[in-house]
Order: structure tokens, then sequence, then C-alpha cells
């Protein structure tokens, strides 16, 4: 799908396709979005942005399978870092600004004002940790293999575990949701099912339907302007390949109250692209190889330091469950030097390095700093107690 020279013609004839390809990609984005808008009152707000993040994020999937068959571990590694950095780097300050516009346009004070995070938003906060810890440790020994790739499934099911004890939302914060998912919940119980259903169905089927067209059109642009095959496996296609997540954050940012849900969107795929999407590299490319392999990483620890870096510094930014103003600037300015400046990766990564080390001392000061890792047990008890009833 991208690896190899792409013709004049075939570059035409997809970029063609973008005509219809980009509208199908944001339609099948809104579909999702009201599904799980709408599911969030019946299943967890966790599990069902985690069934979201699933969807939202094929298109990336796609592509690093495709990379993972042809056995460019460089593209691979590229590829895998660029999405991550670009959720975190880009997509956390999107969400944000979008918020803080919206809050102007509605004629709200407060332009600044930091986006505030519901307390059962703990569950995917410390969701990161264990991927996160585990990596540093792949990371060390420089391979992906087939046993890492076991782990971190077994991770992925106790983080979906774990947000499935979360209590739906109140039915009282109905009115705050878009019209059609209104409409969805209204609805008496079979309808209601049957339409989340559908929403998902039709939103996620056309989404990786679309995926695949979409990416082709996309590369036939890319190869008309003339951008480079590694530039837009790092930067390019990341963001296409995320594309449907970006519109569905920018959707809810622009909504009174749920720039929240926004970050817990893009959280969730960093919870999916560290454990699943990890795990699917080894399992290709030992497929390819035929037989049982283990990617090499180690010439790329640079890349996946930074990467880590980066991750574990939002998780805490987050772990006071707000994001403020200045985190947003600060994440966006350190992900735009990257590429401004390519050679910066070592020190965009001691900065990253030195900014995590200051905000856990700061706990010493700021007894809030860590308070998602205080919450999350009151939450995981309030969840049993209520099952139990």
């Amino acid at each position: 799908m991208i690896s190899g020279p792409v013709s004049p013609e075939d570059a035409h004839r997809g970029a063609v396709q973008a005509i219809w390809t980009f509208p199908s990609i944001v339609a099948s984005a809104f579909m999702l979005a009201w599904g799980a808008e709408a599911a969030q009152f019946y299943v967890s707000q966790g599990l069902a942005l985690a069934l979201l993040a699933w969807l939202q994020v094929m298109p990336e999937f796609a592509v690093e399978a495709v990379i993972a068959w042809h056995q460019d571990v460089p593209l691979m590694t590229a590829n895998f870092t660029g999405a991550l950095r670009l959720l975190t780097g880009l997509g956390w300050p999107m969400i944000w600004l979008v918020a803080a516009l919206s809050r102007r346009r509605r004629g709200e004070k407060g332009f600044v004002h930091q986006i505030e995070l519901d307390e059962e938003h703990a569950a995917q906060v410390v969701g990161l940790i264990p991927p996160l810890i585990f990596w540093a440790w792949i990371i060390y020994k420089g391979t992906l293999g087939l046993f890492d790739s076991g782990v971190l499934i077994v991770m992925y099911a106790g983080f979906l575990t774990m947000v499935n004890r979360i209590p739906p939302k109140s039915h009282e914060e109905i009115t705050d949701v878009a019209t059609v998912a209104r409409a969805v919940i209204r609805l008496d119980r079979p309808r209601r099912w049957l339409a989340i259903a559908l929403l998902f169905a039709v939103g996620g089927a056309a989404l990786c339907l679309v995926a695949h067209p979409f990416l082709i059109s996309m590369i036939g642009l890319a190869t008309v302007l003339g951008v480079s095959q590694f530039v837009f496996v790092q930067w390019v296609a990341p963001f296409l390949s995320e594309l449907p997540e970006f519109i569905t954050t920018a959707y809810w940012s622009r909504s009174r109250g749920k720039a929240g849900m926004a970050l817990m969107n893009m959280a969730s795929s960093n919870i999916n692209q560290w454990t699943m999407l990890a795990a699917m590299l080894p399992i290709v490319y030992s497929i390819s190889i035929g037989r049982p392999s283990d990617v090499p990483m180690a010439e790329h620890r640079t890349e996946l330091i930074l990467t880590l870096l980066q991750g574990t510094l939002g998780m805490i930014l987050l772990a006071n469950l707000n994001f403020q103003a200045h985190e947003a600037v600060g994440l966006f300015v350190l992900f735009f030097a990257q590429f401004l400046v390519p050679h910066w990766r070592e020190e965009v990564a001691i900065i990253y390095g030195v900014w995590l080390a200051i905000e856990v001392a700061s706990a010493l000061w700021r007894p809030g700093r860590l308070r998602a890792f205080t919450v999350f047990p009151r939450l995981w008890n309030l969840s049993a107690r209520k099952r139990q009833k």
C-alpha cells in the first residue's frame, strides 16, 4: 500500500479518489461519535470510548500491517512512533484550542481555562501505566517479540475489564449530548440498542471499507505534491490514519462539557496503540518471514525513547484530572520542533525527561498533582459496591 514508487498515472488516479473518500471518512467519524455518545449512558463511558478507539484506529492498523508484512522495520517504527506522538503532541493541544475557541464563541469568560476531567477518567490515566512500563523494558532489550505481543494483549484485556466496571453516565446529563444521540437515547429499549448498534456497525464498516482507498488517495496527493515517502510515513500517514479520531474529538470539543470526553477518546487510542497495535507487529512480521521472529528495534531506541517520554509526560499531566493551557502549548511546541528540525530528537527527549521529572517531583508540594491515583481506588471500590447491590 505504501511501499515502492508510485507512477504518475497511479498518483493522479489515487488523488482523484479523495473527492469521495474524504467525505466518507468524515461521515463515518460522526456516526461513531453519535454511537459513543449514546452508548455511554448504558455502558461505562470508558468502555464506549475504548470501542470507539478500536474502530477509529483501523486505518492506522492497516498501514502498520502492510509495513510489517514488507518487513520494513525503519518505516514500521517511524509510523508507530509518529502516530503516538501525533495524538499527544497535536491531538491534545487541538482539543484544548477548539474548546477554548468554542467558549469564546459562546461568550463565556476564561479563554485559557483548563479542561476539567471527570473522576471516572482516572481509569484511562491509570490504564496507560502498565503498557508504558512494559515498553521501557522492550526498548531496553531492543526487540519486540511474540511473547511481548501476548503480554500487551493481556494488558489491553485488563484495561477493558477495568473500564467496564465503571458505572454508566447519569441520564440527567442527556441534554448535553448531540441531537442525533439524544434522539437515539429517547427511543424505547429494543429500538435504542438497535440504533446504537447500527451507528457503530455502519460507521465502523464504512470506515474499514473506505480506509484503504482513502489512504491510497492521500498517497496519490502526497506524490503529486512531491512529498517524500519517509516524510509521508513519519508525519503525513499518521495524521491521515488518525483523521477519524481528530474529527470526532474536534466535534466533541466544540460542545460544552465534552472536551474531557474528547481527551479520553485520544487517551483510549494511546492505550490501544501502545498495546494492540504494537502486539500486531511481531505477529504480522513473523507470518511474513515464515517463522517466529522478533522485530529488531535496537537501532531505533532514540525514536522510541522520545515517544515513551512524551507518552509518560502526557499521562502525568492528566493525573491531576485537568489539562491546562500551558501544558497544551508545551506539548505542541515540542511536537512542532521535531517536525521543523528532525535532528533535535535527543534534545527534545531530554526536555521531555526534565519536564516529566519536575511534574513528578512537584507532587511533594502539589497534593493534587497525582490525584488520579488516589481517585481510581475509590472509583474501583464504589463500582464494586454498586455491582453487588
